[in-house]
């Protein structure tokens, strides 16, 4: 490994959420050394994120924490009967099925991926991410806060202080990642310019406990949204009850206007807002804690500067809707980190480094503008009930008009239902989580177009195309067990994919291996395992003599759908694709 001696570590990670622990537990696996620091006594303390979609668990799988994982979440059985209704004990308003849990859904999650998703909180999330990065090289100092860097040609020097001593000292590094939250310094320092508004909305988070079973137990879900007095004021666009933990431990969220002053969450007001929600005055309840946020709609255009980057919400800044926060900031740092660890290893040209914005800034927008826009799509259900700021007896007396059995009934109804569909958008977005493509110079594209033949937010589109990740497909190991596609590509490693007639393709990719210094492994179908179902043949877009070149992200660099004339030119097409695809110059 090419590492200077001045320099006390490879990497810097600032920050222990989601986008940093991802971050320092790659670079970690990856033999990158590896320091992270928190200015934090511990790790998350509430738990803020938690859906957690299929691509977020795929990169958990690759780093072999999949199980982990699915031990501390809550199954998607448990999720998706999401309920609307003017209290939890009150009038229901209507439900979606959501997180892929409807029957038109299931089968489309399941082809998507090898893996389900789950509800794991960010209290249970990070210390899975920190311990097993420890645990496999990556220096963790808590307590320890970021005061100032700065950066030359050949490191960065950040300046880091002991909270409890107020002792400063110095760490050298090759590279820095910003993983410090919506109020980032590191992006702050930088200059990084963001796009959109802060403080669009306030809202607050009211965690409690309190068994509420026998309300839930016969719909479960994650969510419940409420439609109260207020409900339409700041937010996430209605009142929302949240689960922690089936079925005692949950989390509330309230809007309040922000252009007022800021309301004194005490433990009897939090009390009170959550015996109204759940509509229940004598509820026993035990307030965990409460606190204050806003809505943001704000995304960096750059993501890094020289040897500075970014990732997590330091750079997309938005509402909790869709579920997206900690999902994309899992992806930032599986972007990133196989990149870093190509230029820290001298198997990358420094150019590859830029390919971080270009790929994950696009993403950063899309995000931050879909989850807003999510928010917003409560207006048409409080239109079409007809209670748009509108107080107890108002909303009583809108649902009344909305049950009556005659034609303005009827089409009220229809506008309910139509507006409850629209929420498709926010809780089964399963485009929004798969169809991400990337442009870059690590991206060698074919000359093809993708045809879009199904709403391209809703629906996932698997494809094989240069910039998308690579289709799951089912096949069968040597032993008989099952394996995904994506199970045999990652791990730090480039990957070559052809199939039993592709095998002078497998023989240049171990030539190449040892010439270029390089990962880089050949997966060969119907060698390595079969395509006992047929599915990757009918997946792949490429004839069982072509080839795919997947970087260690699962996303295809490079591909050619037939075969090369012979071994040599299979060798040229291939280093061409493989150079190329790192940004190297030999």
């Amino acid at each position: 490994m090419n590492t200077p001696r001045n320099h006390d570590t490879d990497v810097l990670v600032v920050g222990s959420g989601p986008a940093g622990g991802t971050a320092a537990l790659l670079l970690a696996t990856y033999g990158v050394r590896t320091q992270l620091v928190t200015k934090y006594g511990w790790l998350a303390d509430t738990p803020r994120a938690h859906i957690t979609n299929q691509r977020a668990m795929e990169v958990f799988r690759d780093l072999g924490i999949e199980q982990l994982a699915l031990e501390k979440g809550t199954p998607s059985r448990l999720m998706g009967d999401t309920v609307f209704a003017t209290a939890l004990l009150g009038e229901e308003i209507g439900r979606i099925r959501t997180w892929g849990t409807g029957d038109e859904s299931l089968t489309e999650y399941a082809a998507q991926s090898p893996c389900g998703m789950i509800d794991l909180p960010q209290t249970y999330l990070e210390p899975i991410l920190l311990s097993k990065a420890a645990e496999r090289g990556a220096v963790v100092r808590l307590n320890t806060e970021l005061v100032d860097f700065e950066q030359d040609a050949d490191g960065v020097t950040a300046h880091l202080r002991d909270r409890p001593s107020g002792h400063e000292h110095t760490v050298r590094a090759r590279y820095l990642i910003g993983a410090d939250g919506g109020r980032s310094l590191v992006a702050d320092r930088l200059g990084l310019p963001m796009e959109g508004r802060m403080g669009k909305a306030g809202s607050m988070n009211i965690v409690f406990r309190a068994d509420l079973a026998r309300y839930v137990e016969h719909r479960p879900s994650v969510l419940y949204w409420i439609m109260r007095p207020g409900a339409d004021v700041g937010g996430i666009g209605m009142g929302l009850l949240r689960m922690v933990r089936p079925w005692n431990e949950w989390l509330i969220v309230w809007g309040y206007d922000i252009d007022g002053p800021a309301p004194q969450v005490t433990d009897e007001a939090a009390t009170a807002i959550v015996r109204d929600l759940v509509g229940d005055d004598t509820l026993d309840v035990e307030i965990d804690s409460a606190s204050l946020w806003t809505v943001n709609h704000a995304y960096a255009t750059r993501l890094h500067d020289g040897r500075v980057f970014c990732a997590g919400d330091a750079v997309h800044r938005h509402p909790p809707s869709n579920g997206l926060g900690s999902n994309t900031s899992v992806q930032d740092a599986f972007n990133l980190a196989w990149k870093l660890a190509a230029v820290v290893n001298g198997q990358a040209g420094p150019g590859l480094l830029d390919t971080y914005t270009d790929e994950r800034a696009p993403v950063a927008r899309q995000i931050v503008e879909r989850a807003n826009l999510s928010r917003d799509q409560f207006l048409p259900l409080f239109e079409a009930i007809g209670v748009v700021g509108g107080d107890e007896e108002g909303i009583a007396k809108a649902l009344h008009a909305v049950r009556q059995p005659d034609a303005e009934g009827a089409k009220k109804r229809r506008a309910v239902r139509e507006a409850i569909e629209l929420k498709h958008y926010e809780f089964n977005a399963h485009g929004v989580e798969h169809n991400q493509r990337y442009e870059s110079a690590a991206v060698i594209p074919d000359g093809t177009a993708e045809t879009i033949t199904r709403d391209d937010e809703l629906f996932g589109r698997p494809t094989s195309r240069p910039g998308a990740k690579l289709p799951h497909a089912w096949l069968v190991d040597p032993h008989g067990k099952r394996i995904s596609t994506l199970d045999l590509v990652g791990k730090g490693a480039f990957s070559v994919v052809t199939g039993l007639a592709g095998s002078r393709w497998a023989d240049a990719a171990e030539e190449l291996a040892t010439e270029l210094g390089v990962g880089l492994r050949a997966v060969v179908v119907d060698r390595d395992a079969h395509d006992a179902y047929g599915e990757w043949s009918r997946r792949a877009e490429i004839e069982e003599e072509g080839v795919l070149l997947v970087r260690p992200d699962g996303y295809v660099a490079w591909r050619r759908p037939g075969g090369p004339a012979d071994a040599a030119e299979a060798t040229h097409l291939l280093r061409q694709a493989l150079t190329t695809a790192l940004c190297r110059t030999d």
